[in-house]
């Protein structure tokens, strides 16, 4: 008999040299309280023990029926590694994790309560900022009730592990991330650019693993990325585009102090 995917999340993990890491992000997949879910894992052309260590474990705890690995045959970056899983996937909810950041147990559970309380088709938690081992450090980023294109302009507090969606109000073609720096970013803008509004669930829900030196984590990178999107993403003038992050850059110190 066919699986009925009405209630189903497609969680979406891209893969790239995490065999440090992956192990723990699965584990806390299959610990989720919400039980009504697809792993669709793609692997962007790493080359370190990631895709061995994913089948090994799929069959180990024999989740082949609703966890897969997808293999790409070249690097071509996280954007396209999650354009394809969210293209593979059935569920109607997407919701995305990245492959070294871990969810609470309850994450699903009460992140899709949130959004069918809300009527929502996108909605984001909180987080707690941890190190490599995935122990928070009690620095917990607080949420809005909600984010619309311009206040959203002027706070990117949507980290890409606390995002869902739903796929009957926002089609998977309209889920698919450019091909940029901070791809993420990027499409949320777009999303709200187009009317939707994003609702926060103002909970702890993921710890976001930053292990050393990460992309974001390089301070002066993030001021030059988040300054392209404001230029070349949402084509800003240049007053607007500097009104913006300064508003960008008192939020984004507030976070990580």
């Amino acid at each position: 008999m066919d699986r009925d995917y009405a209630n189903t999340v497609s969680i979406i993990i891209p893969v790239y040299q995490l065999e440090k890491y992956i192990v723990q992000t699965m584990d806390c997949v299959l610990s989720q309280t919400y039980t009504d879910w697809e792993l669709i894992m793609v692997e962007d052309g790493g080359t370190d023990r990631s895709a061995k260590i994913i089948k090994g474990y799929i069959a180990e705890k024999g989740i082949s029926d609703r966890a897969r690995l997808i293999m790409q045959t070249e690097d071509t970056g996280a954007a396209a590694a999650r354009n394809r899983g969210v293209m593979e996937s059935k569920g109607r909810y997407i919701a995305y994790l990245d492959g070294d950041d871990v969810w609470m147990k309850d994450k699903l559970e009460k992140e899709l309560m949130f959004m069918k309380e809300k009527d929502a088709a996108f909605v984001f938690t909180g987080y707690e900022f941890a190190d490599a081992d995935a122990v928070g450090n009690g620095k917990v980023v607080k949420v809005p009730d909600s984010l619309n294109y311009k206040q959203a302009l002027k706070n990117t507090t949507i980290f890409t592990s606390t995002v869902m969606f739903d796929t009957f109000k926002i089609p998977r073609e309209k889920l698919m991330m450019p091909k940029i720096k901070s791809e993420d970013t990027a499409l949320w803008w777009r999303l709200l650019r187009e009317g939707n509004i994003a609702y926060g669930l103002d909970e702890n829900l993921v710890l976001y693993r930053r292990p050393g030196k990460s992309l974001s984590s390089n301070k002066l990178e993030a001021i030059r990325r988040i300054w392209m999107l404001y230029r070349k993403a949402e084509h800003l003038n240049i007053f607007k585009s500097a009104y913006y992050f300064v508003f960008w850059a008192v939020r984004a110190v507030k976070r990580r102090v």
